[in-house]
């Protein structure tokens, strides 16, 4: 559980042991959404379920917005630590922790007050709108808990500890589970049993994470000197957190906008989707975790002046990424119908055929999410996080453009919503691309200068 220095050792041994246990936290706090669908599938409904699916969508867009304030901040962390600067690390901790609170207390309020709006704008139908409406509003109960994890993960990972999130994540997931299993299946309590189980463990992984951080990490204690607000440090956190969590926003606002468009069509597309979603974000997670620490990596040694380290961890993380994807999008393609079917009490043969035609189409393109998660990395890490903006607007706004344009056509349908996906990917990966190469010149002089 000791900080490492990623501007040390082999860059891709680096990059893979800091990753791993990020990966292994990721795919457990996808857990947390899983065990819901599945718990929910099998002993409530397909009704709950599309009501849980929708429900994700909408979560996911809420919390990234304070997540995004997370990483950005974690990538001035990250600079940082990697230049040695003890004392500016600590301004930031300080600036960005309540910088972030205060905007995570006002999107609490605001969901609250607006949830009508917001699940009329979902297009949620009539049928499921009242077991949709009580299992988020149970949600909202954890976003500042959400905030909590994610901080202090952000924070310990950033200075190298990607260990200790895990542990925490860990006991909050298996008490999840735990808890669905007893309030769902065992006492009955229908969506709000499964929303009042995330809930509790979610608080459980923000109170021991932050306990962890201030009690047992004395390096990382705020002393009287640093707490104040410099308004360099202070524009700085704003700078990289509203456009990081401006990249987020978008990513997820644009998922949001396909949600409404698939809840448009009948509830077995509903529940396809709710599925297929789960086990898609569970395939390629692993991905855009190695992203993340390919971007604390690149950060360190950004902030080092490390910049032939950089380009050799550029070439390492890219083949790394698109080895891993391949070899996923083949076991998602052959195991489809049987990952569909998994979530079902009962087998719905429509249910699985529209997951698994989703699956087969998307799918087969997890290398393009793979490297434009490296993309979106890179430039938050190089002190470029508008470029990661840009690419996630020219992503998501293919997807939604062509999704609302060809879907109400019944020659397309919701089969065009599917293709639309890896279309964005790929168009996005091109750009990313194409301005990486054109800065080559830039990353090789600057290495020959502080060489």
């Amino acid at each position: 559980m000791t900080e490492r220095n990623l501007t040390e050792g082999g860059s891709l041994k680096v990059m893979l042991l800091f990753s791993i246990p990020m990966i292994l936290g990721n795919v457990l706090q996808q857990i947390y959404n899983i065990a819901d669908t599945a718990v929910v599938g099998h002993f409530i409904g397909a009704e709950a379920l599309a009501a849980v699916g929708s429900a994700y969508s909408l979560m996911t867009f809420l919390t990234s917005i304070i997540i995004g304030f997370c990483m950005g901040s974690s990538a001035v962390f990250s600079v940082s630590y990697g230049a040695g600067n003890r004392a500016e690390l600590k301004e930031c901790m300080w600036v960005s922790f309540w910088f972030i609170l205060a905007v995570t207390v006002m999107l609490n309020g605001l969901v609250f007050l607006f949830n009508k709006q917001i699940l009329h704008l979902l297009q949620v139908p009539e049928n499921v709108y009242p077991l949709m409406n009580h299992y988020v509003v149970i949600l909202y109960c954890g976003i500042l808990f959400v905030f909590i994890y994610n901080y202090f993960s952000c924070l310990l990972r950033a200075v190298g500890n990607s260990l200790t999130p895990l542990i925490f994540l860990t006991i909050s997931s298996v008490l999840n589970i735990a808890l669905d299993i007893a309030f769902v299946a065992e006492l009955g309590l229908g969506v709000e049993g499964a929303a009042v189980a995330t809930v509790i463990s979610q608080m459980v992984s923000a109170v021991g994470i932050a306990v962890f951080a201030v009690k047992k990490m004395p390096e990382l204690h705020v002393e009287k000197e640093y707490r104040n607000f410099k308004k360099n440090i202070l524009q700085r956190v704003i700078s990289y957190s509203l456009i990081t969590c401006a990249q987020q926003s978008v990513m997820n606002f644009g998922i949001l906008m396909i949600q409404g468009l698939v809840n448009s069509f009948e509830s077995v597309i509903m529940a396809a989707f709710a599925i297929a979603v789960k086990i898609d974000t569970l395939a390629y997670m692993p991905a855009q975790e190695f992203g993340n620490a390919f971007s604390l990596f690149t950060a360190q040694n950004f902030g080092a002046g490390k910049f032939d380290r950089i380009r050799r961890g550029i070439r390492e993380a890219f083949a790394v990424s698109a080895a891993f994807c391949l070899m996923v999008s083949a076991i998602v393609w052959i195991f489809s119908a049987q990952m569909i079917g998994a979530f079902l009490g009962e087998a719905d043969p429509q249910i699985i055929a529209a997951g698994t035609e989703y699956l087969h189409i998307e799918g087969a393109f997890y290398f393009g999410i793979g490297f434009l998660f490296l993309l979106y990395g890179l430039y938050r890490a190089i002190n470029k996080p508008v470029m990661s903006l840009i690419l996630t607007i020219f992503s998501l706004g293919t997807r939604v453009a062509l999704s609302y344009l060809l879907a109400p056509n019944p020659a397309f349908g919701v089969t065009a919503i599917w293709w639309s996906i890896p279309i964005g990917w790929g168009i996005a990966d091109i750009i990313g691309i194409g301005y990486y190469l054109r800065r080559c010149r830039e990353i090789r002089n600057k290495t020959v200068h502080k060489s």
